[in-house]
């Protein structure tokens, strides 16, 4: 019995010293790295900061608008005149022109127009920060579920490691009563096939966990094939309520706050609309500059300079009479779409409604699995204790020291995933909620 206990602990801390050779990667780490680096959470917060960008600017829309121009031309003509008094005239005529001025227009009253604009753009800031919440909430929910999935397969490769030790040692007790003369070559060649299936099964956990692990390199923007070791535990809490997962779900739910942002933009969008129904009033202002020289005046009539400056003012005003009701069909079509985001919003909370439902009861199943399959783990262990001794010392059969082999292996494989599924479940609740990251 010692020399199977002395084997087992040999095997199983085999492994475990090749992995202590990677970096371990903690929980913590690997959020901290997804927050930095991930680049859906990156392209969000640049889709956040240009909406800044515009509300920034538009303080600038209650301004005037002030351009200036400039023209210089020069002109070489033939000229050609017949007077009644005079004979014919011809002549070559060059003259220059110079023209400059500053144009000034400022709108003054469009329906208040300009002030629910930029309203609505200070409420896009906010769907941008939101929008950024929203994909934090769930990058971090898919890289916590990455990250103990792999957990769940050290500990999956762990409870193969210790099975095959169980097979070695009962292929060698096997062996040694075949040789003797009390056992049967069949139990051999079983305890042979059994071993060696419990090798393939490891080298596909193991390939399993290589794909899982390129996946959270992915989350975290790491080079494909970094290798490290995530905490071979996972950790639950086992005390959560569904009254308390309920509570403040409307205020917490990045979706549900998404869609309360977007009804209140459709919402000032309305008001823009029909703003267009009032009239708009401008101040509008000039200055002017115009010279022209000519240098050869086509007749004696003709000036050599004229030159005239000065400023003009004045208000214009454009008044909406018919334009094809456009105006009542843009409201209406605002309308409408503040109609469909309310659906959608109803839509949204049913379906978190119902999927904080559904991973509830995942939830609660998979905490009263554990509590049995815990409980249940240290009678499978003391079982196969008891039927080792007896099949060593010829009190039962091949087949009864197998079938408790199995079932450790299966006791083992049960609770695994019973946490696995229970922590899942766990992330999925913080995520509905929308406190998965504080």
């Amino acid at each position: 019995m010692k020399k199977t206990l002395f084997a087992i602990a040999l095997l199983a801390a085999g492994p475990a010293h090749a992995q202590d050779t990677a970096r371990l990667l903690t929980v913590e780490e690997a959020v901290g790295m997804a927050l930095r680096q991930n680049y859906d959470i990156r392209l969000s917060r640049n889709d956040s900061t240009l909406a800044a960008l515009d509300y920034s600017y538009s303080k600038y829309a209650f301004f005037p608008r002030l351009n200036g121009r400039a023209t210089y031309l020069r002109n070489n003509n033939n000229v050609e005149q017949t007077f009644a008094s005079n004979p014919k005239v011809e002549r070559k005529v060059n003259s220059t022109n110079l023209q400059y001025g500053a144009d000034l227009n400022w709108t003054v009253f469009d329906g208040l127009r300009m002030f629910v604009t930029r309203e609505r753009l200070g409420e896009l800031v906010k769907l941008g920060e939101l929008q950024i919440r929203a994909q934090v909430v769930t990058t971090i929910a898919d890289v916590l579920r990455t990250y103990f999935d792999i957990a769940r397969l050290q500990q999956q490769q762990t409870a193969t490691q210790e099975a095959m030790a169980l097979s070695e040692e009962r292929l060698k007790l096997a062996q040694y009563k075949f040789d003797i003369g009390t056992g049967i070559k069949s139990d051999v060649l079983q305890a042979q096939i059994d071993l060696n299936g419990q090798r393939t099964a490891l080298l596909t956990q193991q390939n399993t966990k290589r794909q899982q692990m390129e996946v959270l390199n992915r989350q975290l923007t790491l080079q494909p094939g970094t290798t490290y070791r995530v905490v071979d535990s996972i950790p639950v809490n086992s005390n959560l309520l569904l009254d308390s997962v309920q509570l403040s779900i409307e205020a917490g739910n990045p979706q549900l706050q998404l869609n309360k942002q977007q009804i209140d933009i459709a919402e000032l969008v309305v008001k823009e609309r029909k703003a267009e129904r009032f009239p708009t009033v401008s101040v509008i202002s000039a200055y002017n500059f115009n010279r022209t020289n000519n240098n050869t005046p086509p007749n004696n009539f003709s000036p050599l300079l004229n030159q005239t400056q000065g400023f003009n003012y004045g208000l214009t005003a454009t008044i909406p009479i018919f334009n094809g009701f456009q105006a009542r069909r843009n409201i209406r079509a605002a309308q409408i779409d503040v109609q469909n985001l309310e659906l959608q919003y109803d839509a949204t909370k049913a379906l978190v409604g119902s999927g904080i439902m559904a991973a509830y009861q995942n939830y609660e199943l998979s905490r009263q699995t554990l509590q049995l399959e815990e409980s249940n783990i240290a009678l499978i262990r003391e079982n196969l204790v008891i039927a080792r001794e007896r099949y060593r010392l010829g009190l039962s059969t091949f087949l009864e020291m197998r079938t408790a082999e199995q079932n450790l292996f299966d006791g083992q494989s049960r609770l695994i995933q019973a946490r696995f599924n229970m922590k899942a479940a766990e992330i999925e609740l913080a995520r509905l909620r929308g406190d998965i990251v504080r």
